[in-house]
């Protein structure tokens, strides 16, 4: 990358930064002119959203936050756009973006909050702690049975990126047995002690205890988990998705669940879920409504500022870009 024309570039910037933070900024884009327009009121919020204004888009040469897809066509000097969110899937939509826009996104940001996220719904359904609460609401004094444990547990982890990593070494830390599916399993990750790639996953699943899966959305994860593979199960085991909802067969699963030890999903197909899906009611099953990856943690937004903070320096000086997606 070259050395930016300081007198051409203008950096919209998304983030909801307070003052100190935007001085910062303004340090780390080395004399590019830095147009603020995000709301600090909007720190600990789900979501965070882009107000800009038309004249702002009409001059932006790159933008820190998530644009609208649908409003890129307001941004027509556009060479890079940094992303809050690890997923970029709309951004890459044939059509969306011209081809010379470098796109970087946040990943690395969302590997701790979301295998926590996966890690107490896994432990909830061992200790059957819904099942527990659903007869709390009811003022029930009822024991709910066997319980299980991760230790010693086969957790079989789908998509052993960053997030998958800090899951494994997390399941890896109180006694399971990790194994990975990846694209490339001659490719190591942390916490996996087996790395397998996707032609072998029928072979994998009837040994897992456990499956997480934390892929991104796309044609051949369409359904990873559908009825046939959902049907080589065995009994009894935990089927946990926070990638993307189309990952998992709904139907499919709704079929198996009496057979499994319950399902956690922090993402669904379609989203939001239905009110009249049954798999809100279903005893077997532990619903959050993709909060996972929010910005509830005060860890993910620090590293989301932080990558996006040295790609700003990176940029305005010709250095490569930190998480630049292959387009």
């Amino acid at each position: 990358m070259t050395t930016v024309n300081k007198d051409n570039e203008v950096i919209v910037n998304c983030l909801p930064l307070d003052d100190g933070e935007r001085r910062e900024f303004m340090m780390a884009a080395n004399g590019v002119e830095q147009v603020f327009v995000g709301d600090p009121t909007e720190r600990n919020t789900m979501t965070w959203s882009v107000h800009v204004p038309e004249d702002v888009a009409r001059r932006a040469t790159a933008v820190i936050g998530n644009v609208p897809p649908s409003q890129i066509t307001r941004y027509p000097h556009l060479r890079w756009l940094q992303t809050w969110s690890a997923g970029v899937d709309a951004y890459l939509a044939p059509g969306v973006l011209d081809p010379s826009v470098m796109v970087t996104n946040a990943s690395g940001a969302y590997g701790q909050s979301v295998s926590e996220h996966l890690f107490a719904m896994m432990w909830a359904l061992m200790k059957n702690l819904p099942s527990y609460r659903d007869n709390q609401s009811r003022n029930e004094w009822h024991d709910m049975g066997a319980a299980s444990s991760p230790f010693g547990a086969t957790v079989l982890v789908i998509g052993t990126g960053d997030i998958g990593s800090h899951f494994a070494t997390m399941c890896h830390g109180v006694g399971a047995h990790t194994v990975g599916v990846r694209r490339n399993p001659n490719k190591n990750a942390d916490g996996i002690e087996s790395m397998h790639g996707f032609d072998e996953l029928d072979e994998l699943l009837p040994h897992a205890d456990v499956v997480a899966l934390i892929v991104p959305s796309a044609p051949d994860t369409h359904h990873l988990l559908d009825a046939r593979r959902l049907a080589l199960l065995k009994p009894g085991a935990i089927v946990l998705n926070a990638g993307r909802g189309d990952a998992i067969d709904p139907d499919a699963l709704l079929a198996n669940l009496d057979g499994l030890r319950g399902a956690g999903l922090d993402v669904t197909e379609p989203e939001p879920l239905p009110t009249d899906s049954p798999l809100w009611s279903h005893p077997r099953c532990l619903i959050t409504p993709h909060v996972a990856g929010g910005n509830h943690l005060r860890a993910t937004v620090d590293r989301i500022i932080a990558i996006a903070r040295d790609n700003i320096a990176n940029y305005t000086t010709g250095a490569p870009l930190h998480n630049q997606v292959r387009r």
